[in-house]
């Protein structure tokens, strides 16, 4: 079964049109040449997006990450929030042409299924077609593990900053939801961005403990909970996870 494209169309609506112009604008006067493509997901290209609610998520495909420094990038960032002030945050991904080529089950996944582009040629477009399949599974979570690791140490190193850990929390469970719905994918055929819809297809596929989802569910939604109860639920759930995949790729090494 081949992933089919989340966004297959773009509809920014009017009032986030100008704000994604002047990031576009931004990034090439000032990294000029150094930009291959740039790409968005979530609600702004999808036209969902919700004014003081949504966020503002890009990703820049370059040769060299490098050229990308992070601190005028940072500035362009703070500059259009402090102009669209109803954007809640920008997020931005830098990666390589040569990571999205030579990696199709992972960058090449990202740009080619979640993400669209809004400037330059669609480096997605030289993706292969992607199929649903165990190998596939198994390579789309091969860097998950250190990703929780980090969102972890974050909320350890930030438990008496109640603002910084209410982000981190409901980062964390995106990120947990994100990576049980990858389990079910040759069940449901779709990768599924809607944060609602992969709560009811994981309670519908996912063997999982049905309460594990609801409160992890929960704590997206609103992340005001004890970081203790948090990290020792979210562990739980990350194990189940980690078994889940280990006996996915202990399959697929059985028939190599």
């Amino acid at each position: 079964m081949i992933l089919e494209k989340v966004i297959n169309k773009i509809e920014i609506q009017s009032e986030y049109k100008e704000f994604v112009d002047k990031y576009i604008d931004h990034i090439l006067t000032e990294f000029q040449d150094k930009i291959h493509s740039i790409y968005m997901c979530g609600s702004i290209p999808k036209g969902t997006a919700t004014p003081f609610k949504s966020d503002a998520d890009f990703t820049i495909i370059c040769a060299n990450p490098k050229d990308i420094d992070y601190g005028r990038l940072s500035a362009i960032k703070d500059k259009l929030l402090a102009e669209y002030a109803f954007v809640t945050k920008i997020d931005t991904i830098i990666c390589s042409m040569d990571e999205v080529l030579s990696k199709p089950n992972e960058w090449g996944f990202w740009v080619k299924i979640i993400c669209v582009c809004v400037y330059g040629d669609d480096i997605g477009e030289k993706i292969p077609p992607i199929i649903i399949s165990p190998d596939f599974i198994v390579d789309l979570n091969r860097e998950t593990k250190e990703e929780i690791e980090r969102i972890v140490q974050r909320i350890l190193s930030n438990a008496d900053d109640r603002t910084l850990t209410t982000r981190y929390i409901k980062g964390y469970s995106k990120r947990l939801l994100r990576a049980l719905y990858s389990l079910i994918l040759e069940d449901t055929g779709v990768w599924e961005d809607d944060m609602l819809e992969m709560k009811n297809a994981l309670l519908k596929y996912c063997a999982i403990d049905s309460g594990l989802v609801e409160y992890l569910y929960a704590c997206y939604l609103d992340s005001d909970v004890p970081v203790e109860e948090f990290l020792g639920i979210a562990n739980e759930v990350y194990r189940y996870f980690e078994n889940a995949l280990n006996r996915m790729a202990a399959s697929r090494t059985s028939f190599e």
